[in-house]
């Protein structure tokens, strides 16, 4: 908003010239998105408890987790809000991947609403049925994956470390686009079980791919690094500030030991950004090194599940894996930064990966 009625003033006053730059509004973007998560954040925790809105401790977790029990939730709603806020206040509104952006993230938003609504208020046990809420979800990244397609988006695929490897997936870029976006909305989801551990390697991750949206949206950087480009998503870098604002106002109250927690209202809006921006940005296959972090919970996830089917015996001592460390002893804050820094590392290494090719 702030775009269209300042930057024409640049003609009376070249202080105003500020607002065509999408890194002066990156950064503005992010700072709105801190800033009002820390006014905001009291309010809606005071309200929360107010309203008896607390975190349902499920029986088959580490013991230690009862002390959890009755924590206000849903604190995902405070991340939508400010980043919807920061998005309107300093992002290009005329940018086609800029709405797209906030129907996946406000979709998937709807359907954790619904779901810790059904569990925390309702009194609901397990909360939304796990195939109604896998359907939704597939519908939210299906429109956007249609919308996509029929506006002629690319459809190559690249491959990290490999400069001339490239597959045109033509038509069956929906149904990987879908995977994509619905896969990391589940995956950071799984992450969310100890405080501040998703919102943690979110802050990385959308960084990192503030970057790539910013290098892949300009025509003669991303001509250097031989990367694609992508006309006009480097405006989605201004998505992904607010996303870093908003997340790091939030590790403020859900930092160990949390005040807060987003609940699924926060982890799967988050993490269908976050797969919409890695395929908006052409670094699909990047995010299962930038996002390695919510990869690894979700494979534990699968590999215990399937081992258990097949074998009758589990991998891990339990599933997501940062409850086997749990188990093995570990205390909560060393599992959450040690979880921290791998997703540092990773997020290098991914950028690494624009030179080495």
């Amino acid at each position: 908003m702030l775009y269209y009625f300042l930057f024409p003033l640049a003609k009376y006053h070249t202080i105003f010239n500020v607002f065509q730059y999408i890194t002066f509004r990156t950064i503005y973007a992010a700072v709105t998105a801190l800033v009002l998560s820390f006014l905001l954040g009291p309010y809606f925790i005071e309200k929360l408890r107010a309203l008896n809105v607390g975190e349902v401790v499920r029986t088959y977790v580490p013991s230690g987790h009862g002390q959890k029990q009755g924590t206000p939730t849903m604190g995902g709603v405070i991340i939508l809000l400010v980043v919807l806020i920061s998005v309107f206040l300093w992002g290009n509104l005329s940018n086609m991947y800029v709405w797209l952006m906030a129907f996946v993230t406000v979709g998937m938003g709807l359907i954790g609403f619904i779901d810790d609504y059904s569990k925390v208020v309702k009194k609901k046990k397990g909360g939304m049925r796990a195939w109604v809420k896998f359907f939704w979800q597939v519908v939210v990244a299906l429109v956007a994956a249609l919308v996509l397609y029929y506006l002629k988006f690319d459809t190559v695929v690249t491959i990290p470390f490999l400069k001339d490897v490239r597959f045109d997936l033509g038509p069956f870029y929906v149904p990987f686009t879908v995977i994509v976006i619905v896969g990391a909305s589940n995956a950071v989801n799984l992450t969310d079980g100890l405080d501040g551990l998703a919102i943690g390697p979110m802050i990385i991750s959308a960084a990192t791919y503030m970057l790539f949206a910013y290098l892949v949206g300009n025509l003669k950087i991303s001509n250097y690094l031989h990367i694609m480009y992508v006309p006009k998503v480097g405006e989605l870098s201004v998505f992904a500030g607010a996303m870093v604002g908003a997340s790091l106002g939030f590790l403020w109250f859900n930092t160990y030991p949390a005040q807060i927690f987003m609940g699924d209202v926060g982890s799967l809006s988050l993490g269908g950004a976050l797969g919409t921006l890695a395929v908006f940005t052409k670094q699909e296959a990047l995010l299962v090194i930038v996002g390695g972090i919510f990869v690894v919970e979700a494979l534990s996830v699968i590999c215990q599940v399937a081992s258990f089917k097949l074998t009758g015996k589990r991998v891990f001592a339990m599933a997501p894996i940062h409850h086997h460390y749990e188990l093995k002893g570990w205390p909560e804050p060393k599992i959450i930064v040690r979880f921290w820094i791998i997703s540092i590392m990773l997020a290098l290494l991914a950028i690494s990966t624009l030179k080495i090719r």
